[in-house]
């Protein structure tokens, strides 16, 4: 068993050797981040869910290394929501048109499951038992983030015939803001327990 800090949150994995240099690893990560970004016309307010749920090979080239490959998949539930700051009195530019709305809303979500590599130190089984550390480098190939706008109480009605088009376009804005998080990095480090 160990428990983890990093990238993908709060972690615990439990290990076990299924051949003699190969174990099974599965395991959580949990953690909520809140966070302010903007696209060219919109600042957000957002809140990063990180939720994955692993399943893990790790092979060992050598037979009593604690040096590790690891591949497998990922659940990924990580979801970021975004709420949409208005400049004032309640107004947001959209695609270079200004919109009074009631709210503006988003929200980005990943493919899963999603396929994992990378490399560690840390054995399920070892020579000694008791407290030791473990430690992960690798890739979570999340994809390119779906996301969605939503705009509520659009006025005056005079402008709002342009506002689906415009949304369209500040979701492809943030759409292209997410891009670097198609390749999701994995750093974690941890204590683990041998029984």
């Amino acid at each position: 068993m160990s428990l983890e800090l990093g990238t993908t949150g709060v972690g615990v994995h439990l290990s076990t050797p299924i051949a003699p240099q190969l174990d099974l690893r599965v395991g959580g990560n949990f953690l909520d981040y809140k966070h302010n970004t903007s696209t060219r016309g919109v600042d957000y307010d957002a809140k990063l869910r990180l939720q994955t749920f692993d399943l893990l090979l790790d092979y060992f080239p050598q037979a009593n290394s604690v040096f590790r490959v690891s591949g497998g998949l990922v659940i990924d539930n990580n979801r970021l929501d975004a709420t949409g700051q208005p400049q004032g009195a309640g107004t947001y530019t959209l695609n270079g048109t200004t919109y009074t709305l009631g709210s503006l809303s988003g929200r980005a979500t990943f493919r899963s499951p999603s396929p994992y590599l990378g490399i560690g130190w840390g054995r399920a089984t070892s020579a000694r038992k008791g407290w030791s550390l473990t430690s992960d480098l690798g890739v979570i190939f999340q994809g390119n983030a779906r996301t969605s706008l939503t705009a509520n109480g659009c006025s005056p009605a005079a402008v709002c015939s342009t506002l689906a088009s415009d949304l369209a376009a500040e979701n492809q804005s943030l759409q292209d803001k997410l891009h670097n998080l198609r390749y999701f990095p994995v750093i974690r480090v941890g204590a683990s327990y041998s029984f």
